[in-house]
């Protein structure tokens, strides 16, 4: 295929169509809604426990130093989103600079990994519900019930605007936080005070082994990027963020940073209030974080606790229908998917049908989830495919910002390290996660994501023959350098 520099690319623009709400949201508010993605609470309430297990207690570490290359893959998303910012993102940055057939799959598989993750989270909605009422009821009729209801609310929301979501997402996430934050603290002093029952801090608490060399970091390292994955969606909604262009990559690496500070306190603050065999007794039905939050103060904070995980999974819930349903509009504008994914309400400026889609999705897998399989199993599967996915267009985007910005990888040792060497060590280093947790997965689990690439390679062939998109003729692009002497542009 032939290399193009960006300036001397007409490319193959999307279809007309009526538009997103442009300058609807501020930067604050789309960093809420990146962190809001990666759901802070119900993400700590479903993880941290197996985490803690997994890890030996050196789960602390483990989420530090995932930060790293989170962090690093961000500002591979920022300079992408200077060149092009469009709400598909990955789909189309990976497309025009590596391979269009790839950038199809790259977006599907993050409409996939919203749709799932967003499953995962939904999961522990229905116990978190009944938690706030003080029931402990695992009637999985009374969760499939609770979790359909708040969809249908949540989708009602996403549809109406982005300027009610966002609203929504920070009313929640305050209530949230504190909650979350406040415990956290009160547990990290509850253990450092030896409280009869907790597990007290030794250094195997601060090495990604674990105490005694015990944890198994491979696994570990695969549960914090399924805990980090979301922080990407301040790029989703680019196109109805004042300043598009420079305010999403600014949220996205703040959105990391912050949720490397909430979830290295959660997980450091709360693995070591119950003995390991409650805890253990616990995560088997997604209440570890209530039942910690008893712990530390009795009913009424584990009712407060249930309430953040409650309102952790329904802004969740309200970002995975609002950013899928955005992925899901950029491809169809391109008729990579069906053209009406990409039609806008001319009343409420949204992807109505889209949001439909996918809202639709999630709702529905999330019944299925709990009637095919146990609350934990549930647990276990979804967490590990959506930190497949999340791995594999992380790694797909920290390859495209450094094919399309390589013309500066020579230009001095500072190009050299932020745009070759550092999105480098963090592609290599997710894979290296990849690959060796895939070949330990269960083979439900490989199957899963398996079945999940085939769906992406079958709607591949459709596009591509049946829909004829334009899309996959796109030649690559690169970014044009400036001659230093004559200012001309390099081709």
């Amino acid at each position: 295929m032939t290399d193009h520099s960006a300036a001397t690319v007409a490319g193959i623009t999307p279809a007309p169509r009526a538009k997103l709400e442009p300058d609807a949201i501020g930067a604050a508010q789309d960093t809420i809604i990146g962190m809001a993605s990666s759901a802070p609470a119900a993400t700590v309430g479903l993880t941290f426990a197996g985490l803690a297990v997994t890890s030996a207690y050196g789960g602390g570490p483990i989420l530090l130093l995932t930060a790293i290359p989170m962090l690093i893959i961000a500002n591979a998303y920022r300079r992408l989103n200077l060149w092009k910012a469009n709400t598909g993102a990955s789909f189309e940055w990976v497309g025009r600079a590596i391979n269009p057939y790839l950038g199809f799959l790259t977006g599907f598989l993050m409409i996939a990994a919203y749709i799932i993750g967003t499953v995962a989270e939904v999961l522990i909605l229905g116990p978190s519900v009944l938690a706030v009422f003080g029931s402990s009821s695992t009637n999985k009729g009374a969760y499939i019930g609770i979790g359909v209801a708040m969809g249908l609310i949540m989708l009602a929301v996403a549809v109406v605007g982005i300027k009610l979501t966002a609203r929504v997402q920070v009313s929640m996430a305050a209530v949230e936080y504190v909650i979350l934050v406040g415990l956290a603290i009160a547990g990290l002093v509850w253990v450092l005070s030896r409280h009869p029952g907790s597990v007290p801090i030794t250094k195997g608490w601060f090495s990604i082994n674990g105490i005694g060399g015990k944890g198994d970091a491979v696994s570990a390292f695969l549960a914090a990027v399924f805990v980090y994955g979301g922080w990407d969606g301040t790029l989703y909604v680019n196109e109805e963020v004042k300043h598009r262009r420079v305010n999403p990559g600014r949220a996205a690496i703040l959105a990391v940073a912050l949720l490397a500070i909430i979830y290295t306190l959660s997980q450091v603050g709360f693995q070591g209030v119950l003995s390991p065999a409650k805890l253990a007794a616990a995560a088997q039905n997604g209440t570890a974080l209530v039942s910690v939050a008893e712990a530390l103060g009795g009913g009424f904070w584990g009712k407060a606790m249930a309430l953040a995980i409650a309102l952790s999974v329904i802004a969740t819930t309200g970002t995975g229908i609002v950013l899928g349903a955005r992925i899901v509009y950029g491809m169809a504008s391109y008729r990579v998917l069906p053209e009406f994914l990409g039609t806008v309400s001319r009343r409420y400026s949204t992807p109505v049908a889209a949001s439909l889609i996918v809202g639709g999705l999630i709702i529905v897998l999330s019944a299925v989830y709990y009637l095919g399989t146990s609350v934990e199993n549930a647990f276990n599967d979804v967490i590990a495919v959506t930190g497949f996915l999340f791995s594999i267009f992380y790694i797909l985007t920290a390859l495209a910002a450094m094919t399309y910005y390589r013309r500066r990888i020579t230009g001095s040792p500072w190009d050299f390290v932020t745009v070759g060497l550092l999105p480098l060590g963090a592609a290599l280093f997710l894979g290296w996660v990849f690959v060796l947790s895939f070949s330990r997965a269960t083979w439900t689990q490989r199957w899963s994501l398996i079945g999940v690439v085939i769906a992406g390679l079958v709607l591949l062939i459709v596009a591509r023959f049946v829909l004829r998109s334009a899309f996959f003729s796109i030649p690559r692009e690169s970014e044009v350098r400036p001659h230093r002497r004559t200012g001309r542009h390099s081709e």
